[in-house]
């Protein structure tokens, strides 16, 4: 691969580079959150040759009654137990199972990401009972950029998609053609985003819309790049969003 190429593919990974800035404010605004980390039980399983790590949560529920699960992808320099917490009083009153991937930060990870969000759905299905019909995705910066991949790529096996913080890169453009199914997509960005280019997270709205797909935008204002401050709102529309989308 030239060095150009290298380049491309570096810039689909823009928050990498910014890991330790990432890790500075996930200590800053999460570090509370890490001290309950033994609530939610720790699983193992191989995919795709890899050994991953995800945190499950299953609402209480009716024993018969398959559940809706919902895929969260944390950021770089983040925690699967810092990602989690936010959404545990939504997923509590709304029934959802969370399952929440320790995400690694490497660049080989992203071609075989979609196969390896369908197996840790598929081993959660071990632990929980799922409704195959209504598994989601959403995915905060980094994690927002693989959602794209597992959204696009998986299009028949994920419902819907939600994002925070992050577009499809030009040079990756083509992945939209990729797409089985029109899948509906939301979309969350900051217009005071310091890492992620606010026009490249538009121009990725309007190439989806002109594609096709159901589109949900929210330009959010005096909003920056950190998840955490608004994520209870974030949550909450994003699940309003999700909610509606059924597989065939």
């Amino acid at each position: 691969m030239n060095d150009q190429s290298d380049s491309k593919r570096n810039s689909k990974y823009i928050v990498l580079q910014n890991a330790r800035a990432f890790a500075l404010i996930f200590f800053l605004v999460a570090l509370p959150m890490r001290l309950s980390a033994s609530d939610f039980p720790r699983h193992k399983v191989k995919c795709e040759e890899r050994e991953m790590e995800y945190l499950l949560f299953v609402p209480p529920s009716s024993a018969r009654q398959s559940l809706p699960a919902l895929l969260l992808l944390h950021g770089a320099g983040d925690e699967a137990i810092n990602f989690i917490r936010p959404w545990e009083s939504t997923a509590r009153e709304k029934k959802i199972v969370l399952i929440v991937p320790q995400l690694p930060r490497e660049l080989s990870f992203e071609p075989i990401a979609p196969k390896v969000f369908r197996c840790l759905v598929e081993d959660a299905k071990k632990l929980a009972s799922l409704d195959p019909r209504r598994i989601y995705i959403f995915g905060n910066s980094m994690g927002g950029y693989l959602a794209y991949d597992g959204a696009l790529l998986e299009s028949n096996y994920f419902a819907a998609a939600a994002i925070h913080a992050m577009g499809i890169d030009d040079d990756y453009a083509g992945i939209v053609q990729k797409a089985a199914r029109k899948i509906p997509i939301a979309i969350f960005m900051g217009d005071r985003d310091q890492l992620v280019s606010l026009a490249q997270v538009r121009k990725t709205r309007t190439l989806l819309e002109k594609s096709g797909f159901p589109i949900q935008y929210r330009e959010i204002p005096n909003h920056g790049h950190n998840y955490y401050e608004l994520s209870d709102s974030i949550n909450g529309e994003a699940w309003e969003f999700l909610g509606k989308y059924r597989l065939p």
